[in-house]
């Protein structure tokens, strides 16, 4: 009989084992994709921050030749805000919205003065402006990867049971307007 209650209480330690270590592995899986996500969302306002950082400049090279267009200006200056003081992925989202429009209206005025589409510094903004662009793209598309491994985890059995365990809940996807999705025309003439 003490045979069978030493196999009983061996197979109970590596079933507990087996579970705790499930338990661990998945917990840890969880946590590292909740890390790689804001990360990457870290990277996005990093990236946001850059392009913020550019305005200013562009602005003084704008009103220089464009000084009645106030009110454009005024809509990059109050975008470029929110984009700095933005909290989370969805103000993150909108500022960047707001931004993208207003660069818009401006490649739009820029049209009619040609002595501002070749100023070597409205170039040279215009450059920068587009690799930052593109820079952005490129970390929205890998923070909204990460988010996309991290919920299906936390949604998939087993790991779903973990992850309710842990309270964790879906991140929220860096999400553009449809008719966002295009890198801004920030090319003000050739």
């Amino acid at each position: 009989m003490s045979k069978t209650l030493a196999a009983v209480i061996g197979v109970l330690i590596a079933i507990v084992a087996i579970c705790g270590g499930f338990y661990i592995t998945t917990q840890n899986s969880i946590i590292s994709l909740e890390e790689k996500a804001s990360s990457e969302l870290a990277n996005i306002g990093v990236q946001l921050e850059r392009r913020a950082d550019l305005i200013p400049n562009l602005v003084s090279t704008v009103k220089g030749f464009v000084a009645h267009e106030d009110e454009v200006i005024k809509q990059i200056t109050d975008a470029r805000e929110k984009i700095v003081n933005a909290k989370g992925v969805e103000e993150m989202s909108a500022a960047n919205q707001q931004l993208t429009s207003a660069l818009n209206s401006l490649n739009v005025i820029v049209e009619n003065y040609p002595e501002l589409k070749s100023s070597e510094n409205f170039i040279n903004l215009q450059d920068e402006l587009a690799g930052t662009e593109n820079r952005i793209s490129t970390a929205r598309k890998d923070y909204n990867d990460a988010v996309k491994a991290y919920n299906t985890k936390i949604k998939m059995f087993p790991s779903s049971i973990i992850a309710g365990m842990m309270n964790k809940e879906e991140l929220k996807y860096f999400e553009v307007e449809e008719s966002k999705t295009e890198v801004p025309t920030v090319n003000f003439g050739e």
